[in-house]
């Protein structure tokens, strides 16, 4: 029984369901995940399309590559990485403990990534679409962006533990967007650069707000997030 609304939904997908899978990967590209957290998403993705095909909604996917902002969690390396920047710089912390610095990632600003999201809606029939950079980075070069932004050398405070290697690796995630900018007219803005500046800017302030609490005894100065 339907009941007569009409109504648009929206699956948030993610380039984790690529997994093993060589880039660039776009809307065809074969699914290969390679932890329980993609294994879902892949399942979602294909409710998706199954309620799309059987029943007529209005269904998309928005398979959406890595989208990275200020207000990223913390758990997140490329946030995790910011965080150390700020309090490093600020005399907070001293090291920053990463897994593989060689994995690479198509970072984009979640915000130019939202619009895509809303544009998905607003067309005349639903589908699915890659939502990406079309440029990927390791690890270790955002490394490099984000201590190098505060004229740091990451080289001097990251040691790597072997705890925050992935049980099985995915080496490296790049998304070809060309049917969102085709059928959209989607176009990221922020650069990868602009993306890592605004973010270690961001946590710099806090991590000056959190030495104010520290001189005064309110916080742990050794504490680390």
């Amino acid at each position: 029984m339907t009941t007569g609304r009409h109504i648009k939904y929206y699956q948030a997908g993610s380039s984790e369901m690529y997994g093993a899978t060589p880039p660039p990967q776009d809307e065809n590209t074969v699914f290969h995940p390679r932890s329980p957290y993609a294994v879902s998403k892949v399942a979602a993705h294909w409710y998706t399309v199954n309620y799309r095909e059987a029943y007529g909604l209005f269904a998309c996917n928005g398979i959406l590559f890595n989208h990275e902002s200020p207000r990223r969690g913390e758990n997140f390396v490329t946030r995790k990485i910011t965080r150390a920047v700020g309090r490093i710089k600020i005399g907070l912390q001293k090291k920053l403990f990463l897994g593989n610095l060689k994995a690479s990632r198509d970072w984009g600003f979640a915000g130019d990534y939202v619009e895509a999201m809303w544009l998905m809606l607003q067309q005349e029939n639903p589908d699915d679409y890659v939502v990406a950079t079309e440029d990927s980075h390791t690890v270790e070069e955002f490394l490099e962006e984000a201590f190098g932004y505060v004229n740091l050398n990451w080289k001097d405070h990251v040691e790597i533990d072997p705890r925050y290697f992935r049980p099985a690796e995915v080496d490296n995630l790049r998304g070809s967007a060309a049917k969102a900018k085709k059928a959209l007219g989607w176009t990221p803005k922020v650069s990868f650069k602009q993306l890592v500046a605004m973010m270690v800017e961001s946590d710099l302030e806090r991590a000056k707000r959190e030495k104010v609490l520290a001189d005064n005894g309110y916080i742990d100065s050794h504490q680390q997030p």
